[in-house]
């Protein structure tokens, strides 16, 4: 092939110096055909096929190799054919006698021309973008997987990253709130996959039929909520990378954190750090370009959304309400009726008539009973034999005082000991257990071993002035008795002093 140098010097001859392609072979020593193909040429175009080559061997088999192609686009992606296993199975099934290479040729070609091509994004200030991703931490001891939420603001790649037990509808909410707090203002549209927290439905024109819980966080701040194309990462591909991005650089290796809350205060550390970067090819950090996205961005609304599920429930005979596979346990008085379950990441509350009537700490077990002893005491004093099966009491953490001025009730008053003993643990319903507790040692240092001791020591306390007990209200006390002095008293101590 003849190199660029000799094109130029021909090209030059015949087109600036006006000589004939016959006289520039002759002078050159090329043939006519390679000269015209010089001057319709600026450089050497290289071989060009003037129709496909010919592939007797593999040509009947092209079908099959294709089928096996559009098979793998539904296989797992680990159990896909190779060009050297299609190879192997043409040979195997098909007696193929050709070589590997010309099948690999293939494979890579029909590979390469089905992969999907994609168009370039342009992303304005004060949009977002949201998902969610997976890694495995050590909290609180526990090896278990970390559900992180995930919003990348795409023009100034701000991003913020908040981990969770769970992929839930409230850790989907408090991210939301979270993130807008973070960054100051609420972003004028999100972009999100077809998660089933926001999107309970895609109807058959495209359109999403969306949760309740949703709706209510984009009423509560709207913003305009958009959606990527089922199965397509690549319609939010800032936020993928984000995911990426989170788990290689804020979890790698295995972050270690007492506590959900310890562990999120580092993230919002690593997502402040960030800003001070460069992203991709821009000559401004994170922190300079964010500004643009701040400017535009909508302000907080005046009131916090409650970033919680919300589901209707009844309460059992047992006084339990079931949320999300657990039981949470209610006072007894409520039995059957009609209430609200608000579960929030760290907490589950229950409301009846809109008023609070528990609250527990909230459990990621599935079959758990959480139980508050006191919601139970009142029934246990018009049942005073279940006081030692009952479920809820079992390995209640009690000051050891308690056990102690349990048995000198019961020794001193049997069975109505033991219903004074539940009237003393009812007092931790008005009154902190630390309280209760106090006056309960108070009242066996006394010599008062009964409930009325023990509550006009506690009510002595919170008003802070000291116990007037009135000691006629325990008869099964020993009686005291003073007399005057005599002489004859002091007589005989005096003489057995002497002996």
């Amino acid at each position: 092939m003849y190199v660029v140098e000799v094109y130029a010097a021909v090209r030059q001859f015949v087109f600036n110096d006006g000589k004939s392609r016959r006289e520039a072979a002759r002078v050159f020593g090329l043939s006519r055909e390679t000269v015209s193909k010089m001057c319709r040429f600026s450089m050497p175009p290289g071989y060009v096929r003037q129709r496909p080559a010919e592939k007797p061997k593999l040509g009947p088999l092209i079908p099959v190799i294709d089928a096996i192609l559009a098979a793998d686009r539904t296989a797992p992606v680990k159990q896909r054919h190779t060009a050297k296993r299609i190879f192997e199975r043409l040979r195997a099934e098909h007696g193929f006698a050709g070589g590997y290479t010309v099948v690999k040729d293939h494979v890579r070609i029909e590979r390469a021309r089905g992969r999907e091509t994609f168009v370039p994004l342009a992303h304005p200030p004060g949009h977002a973008q949201v998902d969610f991703g997976e890694a495995v931490g050590v909290i609180g001891g526990v090896r278990q997987k970390v559900h992180f939420f995930c919003m990348d603001l795409p023009q100034s790649d701000a991003c913020f990253v908040k981990a969770y037990p769970g992929e839930t509808t409230e850790a989907f909410l408090d991210g939301h709130v979270s993130a807008f707090e973070f960054f100051g203002g609420v972003p004028l549209s999100i972009l999100y996959d077809n998660l089933k927290i926001a999107v309970a439905k895609i109807c058959g024109d495209g359109k999403r039929e969306r949760t309740r819980a949703f709706t209510e966080l984009v009423s509560h701040y709207l913003f305009k909520d958009r959606f990527g194309r089922p199965g397509k990462g690549n319609d939010k591909g800032k936020v993928e990378g984000l995911v990426k991005h989170a788990r290689a650089n804020f979890m790698t290796p295995v972050p270690i954190a007492p506590s959900y809350e310890a562990f999120n205060a580092t993230l919002c550390e690593r997502c402040l750090d960030r800003q001070s970067q460069r992203a991709g090819r821009h000559a401004e950090t994170i922190g300079e370009r964010l500004a643009a996205d701040t400017a535009i961005i909508r302000t907080l609304p005046a009131t916090r959304l409650e970033p919680c599920e919300k589901r209707a429930a009844r309460v059992s005979s047992t006084a339990l309400v079931r949320y999300r596979g657990n039981d949470y346990s209610t006072p007894t008085s409520f039995g059957f009726q009609e209430v609200l379950v608000k579960g929030f990441v760290e907490e589950v509350v229950i409301l009846c008539r809109g008023e609070e009537i528990a609250r527990h700490g909230r459990s990621y077990g599935q079959g758990v009973f959480v139980y508050d002893p006191l919601h139970y005491l009142a029934l246990i004093e018009m049942k005073p034999n279940a006081l030692d099966q009952a479920a809820a009491l079992q390995g209640w953490d009690l000051p050891e005082g308690f056990q102690h001025i349990r048995h000198l009730l019961e020794a001193r008053m049997g069975n109505r000991g033991k219903r004074e003993f539940i009237q003393i643990l009812r007092l931790m319903e008005a009154a902190p257990k630390e309280v209760v507790a106090e006056a309960v040692n108070d009242a066996i240092r006394l010599g008062a071993i009964g409930f009325d001791a023990v509550k006009q020591i506690v009510l002595a306390r919170i008003e802070k002035r000291p116990a007037r007990l009135d000691l006629a209200a325990y008869p099964y006390l020993p009686q005291t008795s003073v007399r005057t002095t005599s002489a004859a008293d002091y007589a005989v101590l005096v003489s057995g002093s002497l002996a």
